[in-house]
């Protein structure tokens, strides 16, 4: 785990989302919780370390961010949005989360394999939302206030977890930083405006859902590209183009490598983007 300030901690390098904690005189709280289920593992182990775990918070349903809650069972509660509680696992004719985990194991986590769950039983209690809010929530825990705010826009129930002692925000996928964005099925018009409001916290450190830990600085830029695969796809819809030919010409894999260890997805992220 890399450390942001003298109680946070977050994971950057390795397959799926930062994965990270927080340090309060009451116990820890966790923030996303890892895709592998051996670096799963590891993290409960470090972060009980430190203190018993209070809460593990998810910023938004993409099974990155969630699917390492099974192996925190027993270990705080889990809160959620209405929004990730209701898409918690859910497959779609896109994706099917379940198949997507297990896909992952034989090249990035094959130590892991011995403690990854059959369907049946992972489904039978896969560690969902036992605190789940419609808006937005304010925690305290020991001597630490959390501030989960709905951010909507990259998933329906994203939440930016903003911590003002810590001078720190979690924000999920709302930023990715140095990395390419997976726009999926959002909504890119809230998901500027959610950056506008993470732009007005006072905080030095953004945590994103993918990429190196940065600061609001970096806003500006994942704006743009948002910005600018709405005005390319805007434009070449305008000129007639069919969606095959969007989907062929419209391209900005040379503007940032995909995050850890799954370059091979580059095609799918730029294909899914334009249509």
């Amino acid at each position: 785990m890399e450390q942001v300030t003298e109680n946070v901690f977050t994971s950057t390098k390795i397959r799926g989302c930062n994965p990270s904690f927080v340090v309060t005189s009451d116990g820890v709280v966790v923030v996303d919780t890892p895709q592998l289920p051996s670096k799963a593992v590891l993290m409960r182990r470090e972060a009980e370390s430190r203190g018993p775990i209070r809460y593990i918070i998810n910023t938004e349903h993409h099974v990155d961010h969630i699917f390492g809650n099974y192996y925190f069972k027993g270990a705080g509660s889990v809160v959620q949005h209405q929004g990730v509680y209701d898409n918690f696992m859910v497959p779609s004719p896109d994706l099917d989360p379940f198949d997507y985990a297990s896909e992952a194991i034989p090249t990035d986590d094959p130590e892991g394999a011995f403690l990854f769950p059959e369907r049946d039983e992972y489904y039978s209690d896969p560690n969902k939302g036992e605190l789940v809010f419609s808006s937005d929530l304010d925690m305290r825990v020991g001597g630490h206030t959390f501030h989960l705010i709905h951010t909507p826009g990259h998933t329906p129930g994203q939440v930016a977890v903003y911590v003002p002692s810590e001078r720190v925000v979690f924000t999920g996928d709302t930023v990715f930083s140095q990395c390419q964005t997976w726009l999926m099925t959002s909504d890119v018009n809230r998901w500027v405006g959610s950056l506008d409001v993470i732009g007005e916290l006072d905080v030095d450190y953004v945590v994103p859902g993918h990429g190196p830990v940065t600061t609001k600085t970096y806003l500006a830029t994942q704006r743009a590209v948002l910005l600018d695969w709405l005005s390319a796809v805007a434009n070449v819809v305008a000129q007639g183009w069919s969606r095959e030919e969007t989907i062929a010409r419209v391209n900005f894999a040379g503007r940032y490598p995909v995050y850890v260890v799954q370059g091979h997805m580059m095609h799918r992220i730029q294909t899914l983007i334009s249509v």
